[in-house]
């Protein structure tokens, strides 16, 4: 008889150890989006990052985000305070508690509910409008990548819809001391933190057409954009 491999207990290792690093990072997560310490790559370079920040943030008020709103992977609250002003109510779901306390800061008074909670088996029995995610997507091993577009399904109100933000492969886009891997196919990478601490965790790069056509084949409608250097965004709902 052939042997057969479980897969199950390496994923479940992996994805706890992701979850280790973010939890580990959270302190220092913003020089990654702020473009600073590590990862300054000069005053050009920044320039065009929050240029390219803008517009999809642009694209993101024209899709205008309304209703019961929920973020998954929240992290630090650069996403939740564009998001919580405009929603009826607003839920965020990270892993982290201490990427849920910055967050909570961040946002101060503003009134939003928040679960601590691995993402992969999140349930609940509300529904919402809107599901944002940003920086996640990549973060999906491809063994999960279904099992995620399914919980998004069981989430959205009908005619919901989602929008999400990501990186592509760019060396400028990481550390100083990151080395993105040559290989295509390769899901994971090693990440270090500022006290040198190392992490493998997974990181899945995508072209817009090869995602969207993933999405097609699972039912969903979608349109995925890139920027010019930086971002892979897109929003889409339920195929009707």
């Amino acid at each position: 008889m052939e042997a057969t491999t479980d897969t199950s207990g390496y994923l479940d290792s992996a994805l706890a150890e992701q979850i280790y690093y973010y939890r580990a990072r959270a302190a220092e997560y913003d020089q990654w989006f702020l473009r600073k310490g590590r990862y300054d790559r000069g005053d050009e370079h920044t320039t065009q990052w929050f240029r390219e920040v803008e517009e999809v943030v642009s694209e993101l008020e024209t899709f205008a985000p309304y209703g019961d709103v929920l973020e998954l992977a929240g992290g630090t609250g650069l996403w939740t305070v564009r998001l919580a002003p405009v929603a009826n109510s607003m839920t965020v779901v990270d892993a982290s508690p201490e990427m849920i306390e910055i967050n909570s800061n961040r946002l101060g008074i503003t009134p939003v509910t928040y679960i601590e909670h691995d993402i992969f088996s999140f349930q609940t029995d509300r529904k919402f409008d809107f599901i944002f995610f940003g920086f996640w997507i990549s973060h999906i091993p491809s063994e999960r990548f279904s099992e995620f577009w399914t919980l998004i399904g069981s989430l959205l109100k009908p005619g919901g819809c989602f929008f999400f933000i990501d990186g592509v492969k760019d060396p400028q886009s990481t550390a100083i001391d990151h080395v993105l891997p040559d290989e295509e196919k390769c899901e994971t990478l090693v990440r270090k933190l500022n006290d040198g601490r190392e992490f493998r965790i997974f990181k899945i790069f995508y072209q817009p057409c090869e995602l969207q056509s993933k999405l097609e084949a699972l039912g969903w409608n979608s349109k995925i954009r890139q920027t010019d250097h930086c971002f892979l965004y897109g929003s889409g709902s339920v195929a009707s």
